[in-house]
């Protein structure tokens, strides 16, 4: 894809903000086990890097998703995986939707918020039974006069220890079967009836993850984004962007491992040469660096015609599900190399390792972008050649 001088200026200035206002913070954060997201989203809001792709009506800068996507990249050369998640979720995973679908009141009251950093958003779809089923979810919405009123649970919920409001998929009719009975609803945390868990994970220390429990919580009617019935369409729309956003936040993850790596072994010696002299090693890492660059260049295709308008289902699958595999293969192949200080916890490659397993889970797991792939080209058992 073909970056203008504006696309140039925007990565700098992202770039400028993970190095200084994010690297030096990120040990003191993974031992937490969270970050300052409050902090850290309105100083992010300030320079305008929440709402790049959003109109501004809502306080965006009304620019097209390859300039958002400029921020998943950079975001990807964070020291670590959980801090970006937490900010692709507010920008894309949580509020595309609201930001295509919802009323002017509720992009106001939610959206601008989150635009400014001023709110933190999280997205309500996985529950404990199954994350990437989507219509198999069991959480309801029934109408009571001028309200919903919501039970149930979410499980694996990115941001949702500090969240301010959650974008949440719940059945909302018995009829219509599973794709036609669910909606997307705006959600205030601090409604009365909702619980938040924390669950600690293998990575992914420093984002705050939760289980949610809502038990009778009462919220607006009108706090429902767009048509009642169309929220599982609403939210395969929104998982494109989110897929993408893995693929395009990948590459400099992917590309610091491989750094870190040619640095380290080229230092440590063994049996008299350095180990990256040993051929299978700097071939191995010539292959790798070889399978970044075939993800970049799918990932950025399928973003260039994303803007274009055209459908990138078929694209945004194999680019999370290459982005999954790929994050797994060069994090293990990554720590082999570092040998014994590869395994210790807080060596950047044994992050790597743990952040990225999550990749091929969430989001939709490998087996299901597969499962999307065969049904596009027509090897899905009761499919046709495309």
């Amino acid at each position: 894809m073909l970056m203008t001088p504006e696309h140039d200026a925007l990565r700098r200035t992202a770039a400028r903000f993970v190095e200084t206002e994010i690297n030096p913070h990120v040990d003191d954060w993974e031992a937490a086990e969270e970050f300052p997201s409050q902090e850290l989203f309105r100083k992010l809001g300030a320079l305008g890097l929440l709402g790049i792709k959003y109109p501004p009506a809502y306080g965006g800068l009304g620019l097209d998703f390859s300039y958002a996507m400029v921020l998943a990249e950079e975001t990807g050369a964070v020291a670590c995986g959980g801090v970006p998640m937490a900010i692709g979720v507010q920008t894309d995973m949580a509020t595309p939707a609201l930001a295509r679908f919802g009323s002017d009141d509720l992009r106001r009251e939610f959206l601008a918020p989150a635009i400014a950093g001023e709110a933190v958003g999280c997205i309500g779809v996985s529950e404990p039974s199954g994350g990437s089923d989507v219509a198999a979810l069991r959480a309801t919405a029934r109408r009571d006069g001028g309200d919903w009123v919501i039970d149930g649970q979410k499980m694996w919920i990115t941001n949702g220890m500090k969240a301010d409001w959650c974008c949440l998929l719940v059945n909302t009719s018995a009829e219509g079967g599973p794709h036609r009975n669910k909606s997307l609803i705006m959600v205030p945390m601090n409604a009365k009836g909702i619980e938040r868990r924390k669950i600690r994970k293998v990575g992914m220390n420093a984002s705050d993850t939760a289980q949610l429990f809502f038990d009778g919580v009462r919220v607006p009617a009108a706090n429902l984004v767009g048509e009642a019935g169309k929220g599982f369409a609403y939210q395969m729309i929104q998982f494109q962007e989110e897929r993408l956003w893995a693929a395009v936040n990948a590459l400099k993850w992917l590309d610091r491992q491989i750094d870190l790596t040619i640095e380290y072994t080229r230092g440590r010696r063994v049996f008299g040469k350095s180990v990256l002299d040993n051929q299978v090693v700097h071939f191995r890492l010539a292959e790798l660096r070889t399978e970044v660059e075939m993800l970049r260049a799918l990932a950025w295709s399928a973003v260039e015609q994303y803007v274009a308008g055209a459908d990138v289902t078929r694209l945004a699958s194999m680019a999370k599900l290459k982005t999954g595999r790929l994050l797994r293969e060069t994090a293990d192949a990554c720590l082999q190399y570092w040998g014994g200080m590869g395994y210790a916890y807080d060596s950047p490659i044994s992050r790597a390792w743990r952040d990225g397993r999550l990749a091929s889970i969430g989001g939709g797991a490998d087996e299901v972008m597969l499962g999307i792939i065969c049904k596009l080209e027509g090897t899905s058992p009761g499919t046709s050649n495309r």
